[in-house]
């Protein structure tokens, strides 16, 4: 498979998951916060979206042969430093791996008022991510 199929797949996928989410924003938070099967879905498919972005930038990363990264948001910033996203852009996906790791190692102290925030207005920092992608690989 080439690098460039390999991008190809991961925005595939990064964007099942984003239609995936769309179908929960129909819920309220509380609903979210009361209903166990929700939030367990919800939970998994936000941790796999960002996992598949974070997937996609290590793709970018080498394929452009940039240098490697050391943690999983250190990805963003290179793709920052080599002009490929914004400041802006770099810290909203930054944070949203730093989601990532609540959602994967912190069961306990989820906050799902952040859970539904970003659902509800943090899922567009992906899209741009993707859009950027589409035009500059």
């Amino acid at each position: 498979m080439t690098n460039h199929s390999v991008i190809e797949n991961k925005i595939s996928s990064v964007e099942k998951y984003l239609s995936i989410l769309n179908s929960f924003k129909k819920y309220s938070v509380e609903e979210i916060k009361q209903n166990i099967t929700i939030k367990g879905s919800l939970e998994r498919y936000l941790y796999l979206a960002v996992q598949a972005t974070i997937d996609l930038a290590e793709a970018v990363i080498s394929l452009k042969k940039f240098r490697k990264p050391t943690t999983l948001s250190e990805n963003f910033y290179i793709l920052n430093e080599e002009k490929i996203i914004s400041n802006k852009l770099t810290e909203q996906l930054a944070k949203m791996t730093g989601f990532r790791n609540i959602i994967a190692h912190d069961y306990e102290q989820i906050d799902y008022d952040i859970v539904y925030d970003t659902l509800q207005n943090r899922l567009k920092d992906i899209k741009k991510f993707i859009s950027l992608i589409k035009n500059k690989i």
